[in-house]
């Protein structure tokens, strides 16, 4: 026991000792993506980047640990003024990252703080030189403009802010009712425009069925007026070809004997017919002298046919009189 107690208050082992407490001080491992700002007296000294480094123990402390990742920081909600004097309740997310970690700490005393405090009052300056319509439409623009601006304003703080984007932008209540008045009347009327496109339409599709009506009637008029005519046209052919015919062979019938005979009872009929219809028609009835009235005629019929046929045998003769 002396032994173990003489060998701990030894000159060696408090060598030992102190050589790893050196050891453990001077020997500094830096994460990824992490700076670590070395001081040497109480000034800067060094900045070590992510691996193993060395420093010298009693002298150098780190002063400040710095994360070089992206960093998301909320905007709390503020109250800014648009250009047409609307008051707006507006929140966002600014993402931003640590570009010079020597700037982020001795450039300024809270740069998470400076960055967040630059957002909100750029953003009430962006507002303010736009309307209340074109927050809600050009929030992209908005965006983009804020970001430009707390970039010029944050590049001596070694700050880099890669986006910012507005979560929620809220105008008064009156604002919101008139708002969703001005929406549910152009709702109605979008609705009456295309109730009124519809009526049109449907208008112009009764109006060119109609039309294409009277174009298929007209042409189906025509189409019968001109197969009735053609109809006609060829009864009328054909009436007078069977009247030609029948002219033919009644006169290649009356050049024979028998033909003669009936051509001489046809005209005994025609003129026992047409006295009677005289007598029907008058009361007065002309009498001949010659009581075989009926005879005389077809007797004289028969003398004119005769002569007639002795013209025309004569007329066959060779040399015979015309």
């Amino acid at each position: 026991m002396e032994s173990v107690i003489s060998m701990l208050f030894s000159v060696p082992f408090f060598i030992v000792v102190g050589v790893l407490v050196l050891l453990t001080r001077g020997i500094k491992v830096v994460p990824q993506n992490e700076a670590w700002l070395i001081q040497r007296f109480g000034k800067y000294h060094s900045t070590k980047e992510a691996g193993l480094n060395f420093i010298i123990p009693f002298f150098d402390e780190v002063a400040a640990r710095r994360s070089l990742k992206e960093q998301a920081q909320d905007v709390p909600s503020q109250s800014a003024i648009t250009r047409d004097n609307i008051t707006l309740t507006v929140d966002g997310v600014l993402y931003f990252r640590v570009l010079d970690p020597y700037k982020a700490t001795y450039g300024v005393d809270n740069y998470v703080f400076a960055v967040t405090q630059l957002a909100q009052t750029t953003m009430r300056s962006e507002l303010g030189k736009m309307e209340l319509d074109r927050t809600f439409e050009e929030r992209a623009l908005l965006n983009t403009n804020i970001v430009t601006s707390i970039n010029e304003a944050a590049e001596p703080w070694g700050i880099q802010v890669l986006r910012y984007e507005i979560k929620d932008i809220v105008p008064p209540s009156s604002v919101m009712e008139a708002m969703e008045a001005q929406m549910k009347a152009e709702r109605v009327k979008r609705a009456q425009i295309l109730e009124s496109e519809g009526d049109r339409q449907s208008a112009i599709n009764v109006a060119e069925g109609q039309k294409q009506a009277r174009v298929l009637a007209a042409e189906a008029d025509k189409s019968e007026q001109v197969l009735k005519a053609e109809g006609e046209a060829q009864a009328i052919v054909a009436v007078a070809k069977a009247k030609a015919l029948a002219l033919k062979l009644m006169g290649e019938a009356a050049s024979t004997d028998e033909g003669q005979k009936a051509v001489q009872l046809e005209l005994a009929t025609q003129a026992i017919d047409a006295k009677r219809a005289i007598a029907r028609e008058s009361s007065v009835v002309m009498l001949t002298d010659n009581g075989t009235d009926a005879a005389s005629v077809v007797a004289s019929a028969t003398t004119i046919i005769n002569s007639l046929n002795l013209q025309q045998n004569a007329a066959r003769r060779p040399g015979g009189a015309t």
